[in-house]
Order: structure tokens, then sequence, then C-alpha cells
């Protein structure tokens, strides 16, 4: 059962484990502005103070409006407890992966949980637990700041950028470089693929430019690059088909690698001797890929 409370009386600490999201924020100060707040927001009630959880675009939106009491929904008395069930509660779709990442480092660094206490509490694997964890120490505070504040999309570093970092053994710095160079620019999902492929993969020049905000000017570079195939010959065409139904191919199986749907004995075993006869070859491809490289890039 909820309650109404003054917004002044809620401890917003928890704020920055929320992702912003302008646009989202906008729809949603329009909506409350029409029809007030129609869900309560949520928190714990410590003896030292009301900690609000959940509900952070609501609160700000009350405050823009100035709207004094908002429907409020306690989830206990104690901090851990609050937010297990908030992680309990929340569907990934109303909490993202990052959000419950840093809920998950909270647990397990000021609360002292262990990951089995977490996991065992939430109905969920040690490695539910640990990728979560493991996603922000992979990130670094850099990234981690630009992605909170909503000025560069949590879906380009998570499927863009990430593969980057571990297909090509970019280091960390490349890619905080370019988080800061591409945040809040407004960017299409497409335009940050594009770029992203210039940085990574592109000659020198692309890369200062991007470097230097030269954004515009490198978007314009890379679509001027012919999409059709005119002027090549059959087997040519063929080896760009396979290309890029090979980069398709390895993004989609290094994301799927971590899924927590994989479980049985019966895959891991097929999926070890598949894996292995990969590795063999790596190596190999991965010389004659450079090699290719480089030639391509004189030509």
């Amino acid at each position: 059962m909820y309650e109404n409370v003054e917004l002044s009386s809620l401890d917003l600490r928890y704020e920055g484990h929320r992702l912003r999201d302008p646009a989202r924020e906008a729809r949603l100060l329009a909506s409350i502005a029409e029809r007030g707040i129609e869900e309560p927001l949520e928190g714990v009630d410590t003896p030292e103070a009301r900690i609000l959880l959940n509900g952070f675009r609501r609160q700000r939106a009350a405050k823009k409006l100035g709207i004094a009491c908002v429907p409020y929904l306690s989830l206990g008395e104690e901090e851990a407890a609050g937010i297990l069930n908030l992680l309990r509660a929340s569907t990934e779709k109303a909490m993202g992966i990052l959000e419950q990442a840093r809920f998950l480092v909270d647990l397990l660094s000021i609360h002292g949980m262990s990951v089995a206490e977490v996991a065992q509490t939430l109905s969920r694997s040690k490695g539910w637990i640990s990728m979560r964890r493991g996603l922000l120490e992979e990130m670094g505070p850099a990234i981690e700041a630009v992605l909170f504040r909503g000025t560069f999309p949590v879906y380009s570093y998570m499927y863009t950028l990430r593969p980057f970092m571990r297909m090509n053994e970019v280091g960390r710095e490349p890619i905080e470089r370019f988080v800061q160079a591409a945040a809040g620019r407004r960017l299409s999902v497409r335009d940050i693929e594009l770029l992203a492929q210039a940085y990574f993969r592109g000659p020198a020049p692309l890369r200062e430019a991007i470097d230097g905000g030269k954004l515009g000017w490198s978007l314009e570079q890379m679509k001027n690059v012919p999409q059709d195939r005119e002027g090549c010959n059959a087997f040519e065409r063929a080896l760009l088909g396979d290309l890029e139904t090979l980069q398709k191919s390895m993004r989609r199986v290094m994301v799927k690698c971590g899924d927590k749907r994989l479980e049985s004995r019966a895959f891991f075993a097929q999926a070890n001797l598949l894996s292995g006869g990969l590795l063999s070859i790596f190596e190999p491809f991965s010389e004659r890929m450079k090699e290719f490289y480089g030639r391509s890039g004189r030509a």
C-alpha cells in the first residue's frame, strides 16, 4: 500500500545508479503534467532516511512541475533488502543491465554480501552476477559515467564497441577516446557504427579526424564508400559477401557465448569441439586478415 510523501523528504543517493534518457524524460514530463504521477516511487525507510531506489525520472518531473507530494511505496526498512526486492521485481526492460550491475556491485562491496548469497536470493546463477560486475570493470569509470548520463547509447557500446574490444584486442583507452568524441552529438546507432568502423579499422587520418571532433566530415568519408559492388568480378563479390557474413556471425557468437541460457552438458560438449577447431585456425586466420587488410588499404 503506498502513501503520499513530501518530495523534499526523499534521499537521492542512488540517482546515479539509473540511466538518464532525455527523450523518455521529456515524454514523461508531458504525461505527468496532463495526468499526474500514476505509479508510486519506490524506496526504503531506514531509521536515518527515506532512500529512493526507483522513480528518479518521476521525481525530477515532479520537481520541475512544482509537485510537493508524490505517491511512494516502501520496499522495507533495510537498504540491502530493498535493493534485492527491487532487483527481484524488475524485468530486463524496466531496469537495464548496467543499472542492475551498479546495484549488484553495491550489494557485494558496500553491503558485504557474497556472490552466492545474492544469486540465491535473486534465484539467479553466479555467472549472471559475475557477468554484470565484470561489465562495469571492463568498461571503466570514464565510459560508465558517459553511459549513465545518457549522452551515448548503451546499445552502441554493447553491440558495436565491445566486439571491437574483444575481437580486435582494442584496449580500453581507444574505446574511451571514441566514446568521449561521439558523446552528446545525437548520433544515430548507424552513424556510430560507421564512425567506429572508421576509427578502429580505417586509416590514421580518419581516426585523427574523429579524435578532433570532425564527425560530420568522417561520416561523409564513410558514406562515400560505394555500397554496391558494381565493377567487381564474380569472385570478388563472393568474397565480399563472405566477409560480411563472417563479421556478423563473429559478433553474434561473441554476444551469445555469455548468455545464461547456455547450460546443458550436451551443448558444452559439442561447443568445446567446435570452439577448439576455431582456435586452432585463429592465428593463421588473423595473420591472413592483417595482410589482406593492409593490401586492400594500399589499393
